[in-house]
């Protein structure tokens, strides 16, 4: 396996996975690929283990097969696993143009050709994509707030689960202007920093803490997410400039 820079009882856990789906799925696994911040080295206590499996079929007996192998690898290291077929991919990338993007850009391959570089949504469909994601984002974030905003550990965990999809967004929106940035991390604070340098500082600082720790000091957690609300609204007037 690739050198991936992953803590040893990470990577041991994901060559043991790769070493079942391979066992289960056969001729039927075209290729694996890592994806997200575990590819790009960042993996957090509180990342998922992303990785995307590529089939030539979906053949029951064979998931059946690998079913307790990713059950395993799911609660020791964290694996999520996205079963796709092989067909499915030019379509995939079209209907979830932002996270194939992403995947593009940030991926390992594990096993098999390198399926992943070649994907290359429209523009229509990332913009389109784009718009939803940040529009979803405003919309059940302030219901989770609704919801939970009088506890302190719910507050931090809707602080935690902002960062994908804002960093996300804030790289297409910088792929799309004709830019680019290191990571989603740096676009979501080169785009914040552009649109509003004061606004957002807090809740970008709150971001780390709440992935990494999975708590923030008290008080910090009900402004943080009001901000990162304001932020994704912030983000969805910026695409306008796109069309």
């Amino acid at each position: 396996m690739l050198d991936l820079g992953l803590p040893g009882d990470v990577a041991q856990g994901l060559e043991a996975f790769l070493a079942s789906a391979r066992t289960a799925l056969a001729d039927h696994l075209v290729a694996a690929a890592l994806f997200g911040s575990a590819a790009e080295g960042r993996l957090r206590a509180t990342s998922d283990i992303n990785l995307m499996l590529v089939l030539a079929q979906f053949e029951p007996a064979r998931i059946r097969e690998l079913r307790e192998p990713l059950r395993l690898a799911h609660a020791t290291i964290g694996v999520s696993a996205m079963l796709i077929l092989e067909s499915e991919l030019a379509t995939a990338s079209e209907a979830f143009a932002v996270k194939f993007a992403d995947i593009r850009e940030r991926h390992k391959v594990l096993l098999g050709p390198d399926l992943f570089s070649a994907f290359a949504p429209t523009r229509d469909s990332m913009l389109r994509r784009l718009r939803q994601i940040l529009l979803n984002f405003v919309l059940r974030t302030r219901e989770r707030y609704a919801l939970s905003g009088l506890r302190e550990e719910q507050l931090a965990l809707l602080v935690a689960d902002a960062a994908a999809p804002l960093r996300s967004a804030a790289a297409m929106i910088l792929e799309l202007e004709g830019r680019a940035a290191d990571s989603p991390r740096a676009a979501l604070e080169a785009l914040a920093g552009e649109l509003d340098p004061a606004a957002w500082r807090n809740a970008l600082d709150s971001l780390p803490k709440a992935r990494e720790h999975g708590t923030l000091p008290h008080g910090e957690g009900e402004p943080a997410v009001l901000q990162l609300i304001e932020l994704a609204q912030a983000m969805l007037q910026r695409t306008a400039s796109l069309s």
